[in-house]
């Protein structure tokens, strides 16, 4: 068990010290609530049911009875809650003979950042691993070619893989328009933020944001633009690890989600035995997804 005691801070029981640093920095804004759906959960684990709903209407020979069709249940997304939790403890000794900034108070706002930074990381995770590992209710990846449907596989990639580019976005967006239901009839799906990591914070601004197309002497418009699309704009993410992968999130219903089981607490006590203080904080949640088509995506080429 690792303890704090005084030879862990041994500059600290002498005057001298100008100041301390490198605990804890600025932090960026909470970027996990960019790209995901908040929402709050009352039980260990929530379940995200999908139904197939019905097929198109058969034509009806006059006197031959309607034909019938039966809807299903589809696939069951469950997010299970997870506790995230640190502690520290500190001796007695270390606290008394400390000179400066109560180390108390200075681990505090060491266990706040750590609590954040863990958060953030959870949640790009699932953006870092949506091609390649954890597996949702459909029982495939987040990002795939295919998911199963009852009207046959469907994808939420970039048909063709690429970098971003004005031309890559359109194609994304237009299969996205594209989408169909579970029974391959057609719904209206809409991308609503352009999501990515910072490498790619400089080209998704000249592409949404240019009055013209970005990188031709043409004077064509910025048709991206100019139809109101992804009018939740960019969402640059310090945690995505892939420098080419970049995503589309949806108006899809129960999409992308981040659910909140018991928000941050910090609390602290004494033991009896030894005179050390304990320190600790812990944050229950779960990120996920239920409807693979909150998210459309390119790895990159």
């Amino acid at each position: 068990m690792a303890i704090i005691t005084t030879g862990n801070h041994p500059k600290d029981l002498w005057p001298g010290i100008k100041a301390h640093f490198g605990g804890t920095y600025t932090e960026h804004p909470e970027e996990c609530l960019e790209i995901f759906e908040q929402q709050t959960s009352d039980k260990m684990y929530e379940e995200r049911v999908q139904y197939t709903g019905l097929g198109l209407a058969p034509v009806k020979s006059q006197g031959a009875s309607i034909g019938f069709d039966d809807e299903q249940q589809g696939y069951v997304s469950r997010l299970t809650n997870v506790v995230y939790a640190l502690g520290a403890i500190v001796t007695r000794e270390a606290i008394e003979d400390g000179q400066y900034e109560s180390i108390a108070t200075r681990l505090a706002k060491c266990l706040a950042f750590s609590q954040r930074q863990t958060k953030e990381n959870v949640g790009a995770n699932i953006y870092n691993r949506a091609f390649t590992s954890g597996l949702g209710g459909d029982g495939v990846v987040l990002l795939s070619a295919a998911h199963p449907e009852v009207g046959g596989n469907q994808s939420n990639l970039l048909a063709s893989a690429a970098d971003f580019s004005e031309t890559a976005l359109e194609d994304l967006l237009i299969q996205i328009s594209n989408a169909t239901d579970s029974r391959g009839l057609k719904i209206s799906l809409t991308g609503q933020k352009l999501c990515g990591p910072t490498a790619l914070q400089f080209e998704f601004e000249r592409v949404l944001k240019s009055t013209l197309r970005e990188g031709t002497a043409n004077n064509d418009i910025n048709a991206v633009k100019s139809m109101g699309m992804l009018p939740g704009g960019i969402a640059i993410n310090h945690y995505f690890t892939d420098t080419d992968a970049w995503f589309i999130r949806t108006d899809a219903q129960e999409g992308m989600i981040f659910q909140s089981r018991r928000a941050v607490e910090f609390s602290q006590d004494n033991d009896f035995d030894t005179e050390n203080a304990k320190m600790k904080s812990s944050e229950r949640f779960q990120f996920g997804w239920g409807d693979w088509r909150g998210l459309y995506g390119s790895a990159g080429s």
